[in-house]
């Protein structure tokens, strides 16, 4: 049975929140009501901005080669403000260095299955691989190690990504593109990637209009598919994120609609508000699985050598 990941998120008073496995649904309620009660003030209300960023594990895998990736992902507590963390003592994941692939850029709210770090075969099943974020005056610290029942599968990647139950035979879209692009502070810069997919899921099929269709607002039918009910939108969809940088990075347009059985091409105008080196995400999602394409921008001030 699919089951949702396991994300540890420390809590605003140090406490450990986790998601619900499908699978212990008696266990699940018990977190559930115990959550509940202890963010219940702070579900009172919502910070725009001025709130810390928390790292998540949520869970690992195992690839094609037999090595493990520990998979993180994070809550930026505010609501509207990104927020930025360089890599260093306050972004730092404890495994041959500070530096593992993590953002340094944070978007708002919870952000899931954002980087993997991978790890050795025979990686002892007890030792912790951790990362850890210290915003706002606050540290906090996530631990992944490999606990079986928090192995994850494309089954779980589209249940939390709002898919569903995965579709039989649905495979990531392909995304392909430039890995590396320079620029010049001040010039038109552009950056172009292309999608395609294998057509899942299918798209949902909407039931036939009756003359005795209950009103809009009233309860579902009893045999309703929940599943449908859940599924966000399909189609192949591409959008820009940034995932490091020393400043902002404005995409025009940062995605584009979602479009099912065709290719997708994205190109977009990007502007940079500092000089510096960027690590940019294409990313390219079929309502269930998504592929990501790294693309490492370098922007040199205007006038300055390497622009001449």
């Amino acid at each position: 049975m699919t089951r949702l990941s396991r994300a540890a998120i420390p809590g605003r008073q140090g406490n450990t929140i986790m998601s619900i496995h499908s699978r212990h649904a008696k266990w699940a309620l018990a977190v559930a009501l115990i959550v509940a009660a202890s963010t219940s003030a702070d579900a009172q209300v919502r910070y725009a901005r001025g709130q810390n960023v928390a790292p998540a594990f949520e869970g690992w895998e195992r690839n094609p080669d037999g090595t493990i990736n520990m998979v993180f992902g994070y809550l930026n507590r505010n609501y509207e403000e990104e927020v930025d963390i360089p890599i260093g003592p306050n972004n730092r994941v404890d495994l041959g260095g500070d530096d593992r692939g993590q953002p340094t850029h944070f978007y708002p709210r919870r952000q899931r299955f954002v980087f993997k770090v991978a790890v050795p075969a025979d990686w002892d099943k007890n030792r912790k691989v951790q990362w850890t974020l210290t915003s706002r005056g606050r540290t906090d610290v996530a631990k992944g190690w490999l606990q079986p029942e928090w192995e994850l599968n494309p089954g779980v990647y589209s249940e939390n990504n709002g898919g569903g139950v995965l579709e039989e035979g649905n495979r990531p879209p392909s995304i392909t593109g430039t890995t590396t692009q320079t620029f010049t502070m001040g010039s038109p810069a552009t950056l172009t990637v292309s999608a395609t997919d294998d057509g899942l899921p299918k798209p949902l099929q909407r039931p036939a209009a009756t003359t005795a269709a209950a009103p809009a607002s009233g309860p579902a039918p009893a045999n309703a598919d929940v599943n449908q009910r859940r599924r966000r939108a399909e189609g192949l969809r591409i959008k820009w994120i940034q995932y490091r940088g020393p400043g902002k990075v404005t995409f025009d347009p940062d995605s584009v609609p979602a479009a099912h059985g065709k290719p997708m091409e994205l190109t977009s105008k990007v502007s940079f508000s500092a000089p510096g080196t960027y690590l940019l995400r294409a990313i390219a999602g079929d309502g269930q699985l998504e592929s990501i394409r790294e693309v490492t921008v370098t922007v040199s001030a205007a006038g300055s050598a390497q622009s001449r």
